[in-house]
């Protein structure tokens, strides 16, 4: 048989299948479309042919959240038994709310959650408020290259460890530090800032901005670059200076950004950096420093009271998931922002 032959043959037999196919065993008698089981069609409608090695990376991060963040769990039932090592968590003797009663009783308890929420709220408000000035004051800038540094050396810190940095704070203040011998070189007293509880809640707020205030800055200037410039160019022509224009086309125009990261971060409220804190204070400030993070630290791993310690811990997430629903619903409600 000849090419032409072949041809011939093979549009004859694809006139044959179009045919049949209109009414056979290939079609549904209603639609006419193609019949397939019921797995086939939820395989083409969502589209998990094409997107199936997307949901096989998917199961490497579950994998590891099941294991290192629910997986863990299993240790919450020790903030309702008498925990002893020996006997592990199913060897224990069960006290029920015994440690939580306890823990309302403890004289320490108010202070530390007082700390804890003052800390987190002047440590959110200062950061905030300073983002969003370096951002309005960086948007300025008209020497791009100026810009890029400028952003590169706010941003930094936020890469760097408490750990490092909190050696380099400790080196800076200490009594024989640059800024003591500085000091005492223009014939100042020197400051004890790191044993100081007047001075230190300040030295917390001030290195938390320093490390923490670039991130979010370059999510305001993110914010900033989107605004349309054309209005800008109208309030220049109704005579607007650049402070006029931050007040009324700025500040406006971000303001969902910044509703946005101020309830999100109220989710957080009750951390108050514990890495941070732990790196720079010591006994003396104990009554204006020690916060929920640092509390039940030293009562599991110092004083080996595993059960208290986790009653304390438990307290605070659940404190915590009612503050993150409530700043959730705050974000859908001020800033249209929803997760689920």
């Amino acid at each position: 048989m000849g090419n032409d032959g072949k041809e011939a043959f093979l549009r004859l037999l694809s006139t044959f299948f179009i045919v049949s196919s209109k009414e056979g065993p290939f079609m549904t008698a209603q639609s006419g479309q193609p019949r397939s089981s019921l797995w086939h069609r939820f395989l083409v409608r969502s589209k998990i042919k094409q997107t199936w090695p997307l949901h096989l990376l998917l199961l490497v991060p579950i994998v590891m959240v099941a294991i290192f963040n629910y997986g863990p769990m299993v240790g919450i039932s020790i903030a309702f038994q008498d925990y002893m090592p020996t006997k592990g968590f199913f060897g224990s003797p069960w006290v029920g709310l015994e440690h939580f009663q306890y823990l309302m009783k403890l004289p320490d308890v108010p202070q530390v959650i007082k700390n804890t929420v003052v800390i987190s709220f002047w440590k959110l408000v200062l950061t905030m408020f300073s983002s969003l000035l370096f951002a309005l004051l960086i948007n300025e800038v008209r020497n791009r290259h100026f810009k890029r540094f400028s952003q590169s050396v706010l941003l930094f810190p936020y890469f760097m460890s408490w750990v490092v940095l909190g050696g380099i704070i400790i080196d800076v203040f200490q009594q024989t530090g640059a800024v003591n011998k500085i000091l005492t070189s223009i014939g100042l007293e020197p400051l004890s800032v790191l044993v100081d509880q007047g001075n230190f809640r300040y030295l917390l707020y001030g290195t938390n901005i320093w490390k923490d205030m670039g991130y979010n800055m370059v999510i305001f200037l993110a914010a900033i670059s989107s605004i349309d410039p054309a209005l800008y160019e109208s309030a220049v022509i109704d005579g607007a200076n650049r402070w006029q224009q931050t007040l009324h086309i700025t500040l406006p125009s971000i303001a969902p950004m910044i509703v946005l990261l101020v309830t999100l971060a109220l989710g957080g409220i009750l951390n108050a950096g514990f890495d941070q804190i732990f790196v720079l204070y010591s006994t003396p400030v104990y009554q204006v420093a020690d916060i929920i993070d640092t509390y039940v630290y030293r009562l599991g791993f110092l004083s080996a009271q595993y059960s208290l310690a986790t009653a304390v811990g438990l307290f605070k997430s659940l404190v915590g998931f009612v503050l993150i629903i409530i700043s959730y619903w705050m974000a859908d409600r001020f800033a249209g922002y929803r997760i689920f």
